[in-house]
């Protein structure tokens, strides 16, 4: 999606001037799948072009809270993951041993994320390799 970028430097306040409007890219391969699934669901469109404007901010703001609530549901349970494991625990802690303590939840589920990710790969490509031989 676009993503807003102001176009002057902030205040001293650390805002953006109040007379600044932000300025908005583009990305023609987003924009590519936004218009196929608009052509492919004018229903849908039709409805959002009707929404009032406060509605359509709202949603928008609905689906940011979803993603907050889904992202907080995965590091909880990745971190339940690990405090079942006393060996993974201390491990873990282990890595994170010099962060301040605000931080450190919060990399140990990152690792962790992408710990698994990468072990689901491996293992998709194994399995692919397997299937390609005839195992």
């Amino acid at each position: 999606m676009s993503k807003s970028k102001t176009s002057a430097p902030p205040s001293a306040s650390g805002n953006a001037a109040p007379t600044d409007q932000p300025t908005f890219r583009s990305n023609p391969e987003v924009d590519a799948k936004i218009d196929a699934y608009i052509k492919d669901n004018p229903k849908y469109w039709a409805y959002v072009q009707a929404m009032p404007r406060e509605r359509l901010e709202r949603t928008i703001v609905l689906n940011e809270v979803r993603e907050l609530d889904r992202q907080q549901r995965i590091r909880e349970g990745v971190m339940k993951q690990i405090n079942r494991n006393p060996e993974m625990k201390r491990a873990y802690d282990l890595l994170v041993k010099d962060l301040p303590e605000d931080q450190k939840e919060g990399v140990i589920a990152q690792i962790a994320r992408s710990a698994r990710r990468a072990v689901a790969r491996s293992q998709g490509q194994q399995q692919t390799k397997a299937e390609a031989v005839g195992v």
